[in-house]
């Protein structure tokens, strides 16, 4: 299993998982969800809208995408 990189603990009503994976990892999408889910057994069992109190290992957020490359201008570098 792998290692968390901090705790999340539930402090709205009406949170949801995908919310928080948008908010703290910065994309619902790619497996973040997953990740989270893999990380804290039984979360799926506590249904769409996570109770108050709840706590939620998050993994290390994702780094960012590929840099772009740096274009050679004639004026300077972008």
């Amino acid at each position: 299993m792998s290692t968390f990189d901090r705790l999340y603990i539930v402090r709205r009503d009406g949170e949801r998982l995908d919310r928080i994976a948008k908010s703290e990892l910065g994309s619902e999408r790619d497996g973040a969800v997953e990740s989270i889910l893999s990380l804290n057994p039984g979360l799926a069992a506590l249904g769409w809208l996570l109770p108050l109190g709840t706590r939620i290992k998050l993994p290390a957020r994702p780094s960012s995408g590929p840099k772009r490359p740096t274009i050679k201008r004639i004026w300077g570098d972008a």
